[in-house]
């Protein structure tokens, strides 16, 4: 019956003699290609022998269907969402966010979280001055720095003449002279980060200031992590100079949610000492008191505690954590980081075995927020292709994007809500913008996301015809499919519509036909594929053939898709990545928010 349905979805009649190898899968949520082997006890992976169907020479046809009754998970408006890294106050990028090039390109990608976090998180300390240029410090020879302090004085006072929405538009020579100032600083960070020892960074009200305008003319909600290492002597937290940001913020009504602390699972190489699950409880327990013993943010969203990869230790102390405060917080968050920057190889990217390691991980988590808090959301923060930084023309490049790709389709399929990208703008080669203020490849295909993706996921039916199966090659595991019904903020389509996403990671094309009700469509076709000569590890993309860029400061380009005849069998080509709209199947799970 399995087998006759495969040829049903299709709409194409079954041969008297049905392949053996013909599966058809119903993979819900994830919904991946299906494998055409079928086990003869388990472990066992052996593909069975097919014959060659007629029609079919020398090809892979996949079936494809949706199931467009009901989704199978709702994530959250803001799922794809954003960090800067407290670094920006060290190198001199916060100054700069005021950019009309920047606001413009974090637009884009909103709605969204904007969280401000990461390694350096519990080494900041809130000082409430308005002038920080007499305070601010840097490399450089003195006229350099005396020109440059004077250049951001005198921004800041244009700046404070504008009402709403600041936007500054940088001189290039002020922008060089930043880029100089921010190639030193980026040394220096990089031996903080390789030898675990960060000094300490002054976050002055101006830099607050600047930082919320940004994610308020952009559309962007802030999360901000606080220091959680301030300790008193008996290990407690220490919340005075968190009390002093709150009571500043609250003083300029800022719409702020809150964390405390940045992998506190890793304090012990920090500081020397640990703080362990259940004092953290304690001490988000502690804030969650403060908050609400301020007016602005009596109801303020609380998320955390944003522990590491979830290894045995660390899960005793997620559990430690979700004892004591696992009500207290709006959603549990974690972070992984796929592979050490240090010694990535761009084949690394294309590794599926490496694109599956989240999804342990994922049940991991899930099992410990079930146990105490079930149904409680579960947000991935901190996520990167690499660790320490990231490798230039590698996790800034076109290849990373399978592994960004597949990690939004493997987390929202599985139910997890948010997922924050590190980092939007950072001194290391995991950012989605570069120094230049150019959008790299992951930034194009975040924008696609935002644009043609909604919150509703669909379930997926495959079945397939595999001419040559071989041992050990199985489909499923290089070309990887997810659905979703279409961003209802897309106004080029009507409710209804359904969204495919599609990695082909074989070095060979792939062909889909789409069946059942996505059958006979009109499809409009985002195909994203490297642009130039550097191939996979291009930092320029092209879409449907022609190259992505701005095309101003203030204005992205549109996004045209490539319309494909009704019926018409998809080709996905080698290593590339691609979204497909199927216009008009009026699905029922799509029609309402």
């Amino acid at each position: 019956s399995e087998l006759i349905k495969g040829f049903l979805l299709s709409g194409m009649p079954c041969p008297s003699s049905c392949p053996p190898g013909l599966l058809a899968l119903m993979a819900p949520g994830l919904a991946l290609i299906a494998t055409f082997s079928l086990p003869s006890q388990a472990g066992d992976r052996r593909a069975l022998p097919v014959e060659k169907p007629p029609g079919v020479k020398g090809r892979t046809l996949i079936l494809l269907d949706v199931n467009t009754k009901s989704p199978v998970r709702i994530i959250s408006e803001n799922f794809l969402s954003l960090q800067l890294d407290p670094s920006i106050i060290h190198d001199g990028w916060l100054d700069f966010l005021s950019s009309r090039r920047l606001v413009t390109l974090a637009r884009g990608l909103a709605p969204a979280f904007l969280r401000f976090a990461g390694k350096r998180t519990d080494f900041l300390q809130f000082h409430n001055v308005k002038n920080p240029a007499k305070s601010r410090g840097g490399p450089g020879p003195d006229y350099y720095l005396k020109n440059y302090e004077d250049d951001i004085v005198r921004s800041d006072i244009a700046l404070d003449k504008q009402k709403g929405c600041k936007i500054a538009q940088h001189p290039d020579i002020m922008l060089e002279l930043q880029r100089e100032k921010a190639a030193q600083m980026h040394l220096v960070l990089l031996k903080e980060q390789f030898s675990n020892t960060y000094s300490n960074l002054t976050l002055t009200a101006r830099s607050l200031d600047k930082l919320y305008n940004f994610a308020d003319c952009s559309g962007l909600h802030l999360i901000f992590a606080l220091n959680a290492l301030r300790r008193n002597p008996n290990n407690s937290w220490n919340s005075s100079n968190a009390l002093s940001l709150l009571k500043y913020s609250a003083s300029k009504k800022y719409n702020i949610s809150w964390e405390l602390g940045n992998e506190p699972n890793n304090y012990r190489t920090l500081i020397g000492r640990s703080v362990n699950g259940s004092q953290l409880g304690k001490d988000y327990t502690q804030l969650r008191s403060l908050l609400q013993l301020i007016r602005t943010y009596s109801r303020a969203h609380l998320y955390g505690p944003n522990i590491g990869r979830p290894r045995k230790n660390v899960i005793a102390f997620l559990e430690g954590f979700m004892k004591v405060a696992g009500g207290t917080v709006d959603a549990v968050t974690w972070q992984h980081y796929y592979i050490d920057g240090r010694v990535a190889k761009v084949t690394d990217f294309l590794k599926t075995r490496l694109l599956d390691t989240l999804s342990d991980q994922i049940r991991k988590i899930q099992k410990v927020v079930n146990t105490y808090t079930p149904g409680k959301k579960i947000w991935l923060e901190g996520v990167g292709m690499t660790s320490a930084g990231g490798m230039n023309n590698l996790s800034d490049s076109y290849a990373a994007g399978f592994l960004w790709l597949n990690t939004l389709g493997l987390l929202a399929s599985q139910g997890i809500d948010v997922v924050v990208r590190h980092s939007f703008l950072d001194h290391g080669h995991n950012h989605l913008v570069d120094q230049n203020f150019n959008p790299l490849p992951d930034y194009w295909l975040s924008l696609l996301y935002k644009r043609l993706i909604g919150p509703k996921v669909l379930a997926i039916h495959v079945a397939g015809l595999q001419r040559k199966p071989r041992p050990g090659r199985v489909i499923r595991d290089k070309l990887r499919i997810y659905a979703h019904c279409t961003s209802y903020h897309n106004h080029n389509y009507v409710r209804g519509s359904i969204t495919l996403y599609i990695i082909n990671l074989h070095r060979s094309r792939k062909k889909i036909k789409l069946a059942g009700t996505l059958r006979d469509k009109i499809v409009h076709q985002y195909l994203l594929q490297p642009y130039g000569k550097d191939g996979l590890h291009s930092k320029s993309v092209q879409l449907n053939g022609q190259p992505l860029a701005m095309v101003d400061d203030g204005t992205l380009p549109e996004l045209k898709p490539r319309p494909l005849r009704a019926g018409r069998t998809l080709v996905i080509p080698p290593l590339t990545m691609s979204f497909y709209v199927v216009k008009n199947v009026n699905a029922l799970a799509c029609r309402y928010r």
